[in-house]
């Protein structure tokens, strides 16, 4: 299947500043793009291309000054298995001394996931009981997703897995933080996925469509997709970037005074 993915992102500006944007879909992916995608930076300005530590493809613009709106867009066509995600209910847990070491850092606590807090003692008492592995993740998922209240007009940026946890409502990003946090204090590695993810094969929300938050779990091997806030594979799942958490993986980052003035997402099945 093919799907139509893109943006129209456009920020006010009062000064000179730069941005940093994470909005190409992530080399794992890039071979399934019909065509190289072409960000288009509106003004022309001066971009920087790089990758960062966690192999997302990132770019930094730099904004002078008299500059006082940009605009970001893209459209681009991908193809999709159109297969929901796959499951693997026999991928086991491994021990930390077996991890490999560079799943280590999805262990640790990080901006939005605070494994040294009430949520430690919480996983364990919650889900030490629940069977090791894939088993153990999907309780993780089945409590989170019942626990907070989606609720879009309750959106804050600087909500913690805790506070998610505290306050039991939130947005695709909460219920991703709050799971990888749980999944953390039990010893599996886990790391925060945002990327595109449409209304393909379930009815449409009556919303307005956005990038979304998933997260990702190190079993039997290798990675694993598992969505709290939806709780049930999906199909049409595009990575963009994986991170500790939100913070390593910003949509935009502007390094000054802004406004966003326009946020349109796109992420369609082509038919016909």
């Amino acid at each position: 299947m093919l799907i139509r993915i893109g943006y129209d992102i456009e920020l006010g500006l009062t000064g000179p500043t730069a941005l940093i944007y994470l909005l190409q879909v992530h080399p794992d992916r890039a071979r399934d793009l019909v065509a190289p995608e072409h960000p288009v930076v509106d003004p022309p300005l001066w971009t920087d291309q790089y990758t960062d530590s966690f192999g997302n493809r990132c770019a930094r613009v730099r904004v002078p000054a008299g500059v006082q709106r940009v605009r970001l867009h893209n459209e681009a066509l991908i193809h999709d298995t159109g297969w929901t995600d796959p499951v693997d209910y026999g991928a086991w847990q491994h021990p930390v001394d077996e991890l490999p070491v560079e799943t280590l850092p999805f262990l640790l606590g990080s901006r939005y996931c605070e494994v040294d807090s009430e949520l430690l003692p919480f996983a364990w008492q919650t889900f030490g009981h629940t069977p090791l592995g894939w088993a153990r993740v999907q309780a993780v998922c089945d409590f989170v997703h019942q626990h907070i209240r989606f609720d879009y007009q309750r959106a804050f940026a600087g909500r913690t897995a805790l506070g998610g946890f505290r306050e039991r409502v939130g947005v695709c990003r909460d219920f991703a933080h709050l799971a990888v946090t749980l999944c953390r204090c039990l010893n599996i590695p886990a790391r925060y996925v945002t990327g595109y993810l449409g209304d393909i094969g379930v009815p449409p929300v009556p919303y307005p469509m956005d990038f979304s938050a998933w997260f990702e779990v190190f079993l039997g091997g290798r990675w694993h997709t598992f969505d709290a806030r939806h709780n049930v594979p999906r199909i049409g799942r595009v990575v963009i970037a994986r991170g500790r958490d939100a913070a390593d993986v910003p949509i935009t980052m502007v390094f000054g005074e802004h406004t966003l003035q326009r946020f349109e997402v796109v992420t369609d099945e082509v038919r016909g």
